[in-house]
């Protein structure tokens, strides 16, 4: 496992197609990852009326895998943005 990497070096790892993690975080099998812009099916109704092609569009971001073994959005925090604990996860 590559370990004690700034923020950078684990987005660009992200990229290359890794699940990146902190080695402070203690939530059991969290990781991040990237996901490229892509579109999905409109599912609600707002959705559906704002892209009549019934895709809706999104931009890149990073997710999370979670304790609860969900995933969701996530957005680094400074203290994250400033650590040299990142690394890759198996």
């Amino acid at each position: 496992m590559t370990k004690n990497q700034s923020f950078g070096v684990a987005v660009a790892w992200a990229k290359e197609g890794q699940k990146v993690a902190r080695a402070g975080w203690n939530g059991k099998g969290m990781y991040l990852y990237y996901v490229p812009a892509n579109e999905y099916p409109a599912v609600t109704e707002i959705a559906k009326a704002q892209f009549p092609d019934g895709m809706v569009p999104y931009d890149a971001y990073m997710a999370m895998k979670t304790v609860q073994n969900t995933v969701v959005p996530w957005l680094a925090s400074q203290t994250d943005i400033l650590a040299e604990d990142w690394q890759i996860v198996d």
